[in-house]
């Protein structure tokens, strides 16, 4: 059987998170007071920089599991990210392990991290993959939209890979809600129409978080 990752590890990685953002980035933290306290929740982030996550798992209020793809998992990266509660998951399939685990952590009442467009681009959740739908029906989670602002408008002159060092970086979190329409079908119709849910939702978050920040 797939075990899901510990919160503890997570909460390692949270830990570490917390100082190493705050250390090379200025974030400021918008809505955080939003996220659930306790119980399952799926964060919803926008993907424009490789920063992103650790910037979330830096300043979100609990402990969060990203699902990530597989080649970050690489060298001395694979038992850090592992041990420190992340999840490795291959894009290229229908990867059953990864699935598991993303289920196992909200069955345990984690909070699961989700880039629901796929890959990094823009960042303007235009093109949603269907993961996100299919985790939030299923487990009935409520997903809690995340915009990171900032990361991806210049790159640092020491680091290029990196923002540059202490800029600022806007975290904004939004208003929770379900998925579902409340029937509990996870017919592929249903799943659609979840997915059309959440893209009017996470666009108009992103809308609100740019204008509040003025970016």
């Amino acid at each position: 059987m797939t075990k899901a990752p510990s919160e503890r590890g997570a909460e390692v990685g949270r830990r570490i998170g917390v100082p190493l953002m705050h250390g090379l980035f200025r974030p400021r933290v918008l809505g955080a007071w939003k996220v659930p306290a306790t119980g399952p929740a799926i964060f919803a982030v926008n993907h424009s920089h490789n920063v992103d996550g650790p910037m979330v798992m830096g300043v979100a209020p609990r402990p969060t599991h990203f699902l990530i793809k597989k080649e970050a998992f690489v060298g001395p990266l694979n038992p850090f990210l592992t041990g420190i509660g992340q999840l490795k998951v291959d894009r290229t399939t229908t990867d059953r392990t990864a699935v598991t685990q993303a289920l196992g952590v909200l069955e345990n009442g984690g909070v699961l991290g989700i880039f629901p467009e796929g890959t990094r681009g823009e960042g303007d959740f235009a093109s949603l993959r269907a993961g996100l739908a299919y985790f939030a029906v299923r487990s009935g989670a409520p997903i809690v939209p995340v915009a990171v602002l900032g990361s991806a408008e210049r790159s640092g002159r020491l680091i290029k890979a990196l923002p540059p060092l202490r800029s600022r970086i806007d975290v904004v979190f939004g208003d929770p809600f379900q998925a579902g329409d409340g029937s509990g079908r996870r017919t592929r119709k249903a799943l659609d129409e979840a997915t059309v849910r959440i893209q009017e939702r996470l666009t108009e978050h992103l809308e609100n978080a740019r204008r509040l920040t003025g970016r």
